[in-house]
């Protein structure tokens, strides 16, 4: 799994909880429908840039989950470990499950997303190469 399957587009759509039945297509939305995902800044590889914009708009909605997952994939980029496991957390606590689209395009829900963001971030895949090659061994044969 590679990190940019989260990474370049999350977009919220439609609640999961009592709503009907709809095609897949239904949820899916692109991500200039929703600037404050800061989804182009992610992309770009801009955490600190989405940080401010995820801050923002997570202030003013505390309990959406697409924001909260986002916000923990900047802070996972900058290595902010903690805060990124913290914001997943948020996100899996959100009592409104919703459908998100991820960069590949693929639908799911907030709450498996988080889960699966939790992960990735115990297996070290948001990491970037730089920060990672000081943990590298070598081996003389």
């Amino acid at each position: 799994m590679s990190v940019a399957f989260l990474v370049l587009a999350l977009a919220a759509a439609s609640p999961l909880a009592g709503a009907p039945a709809a095609p897949v297509s239904a949820f899916l939305a692109p991500p200039e429908a929703a600037p404050e995902l800061a989804a182009g800044s992610l992309a770009a590889g801009r955490a600190e840039q989405a940080i401010a914009a995820l801050e923002k708009a997570s202030a003013a909605d505390p309990r959406d989950a697409a924001v909260l997952i986002n916000l923990g994939i900047a802070y996972a980029q900058t290595g902010d470990e903690e805060r990124a496991r913290d914001a997943f957390r948020q996100a899996l606590a959100c009592e409104e499950v919703v459908e998100l689209e991820t960069a590949d395009g693929v639908a799911t829900d907030s709450r498996r997303l988080a889960r699966k963001a939790l992960k990735m971030l115990e297996r070290g895949e948001f990491r970037t190469p730089a920060a990672t090659a000081g943990q590298l061994t070598y081996r003389d044969r």
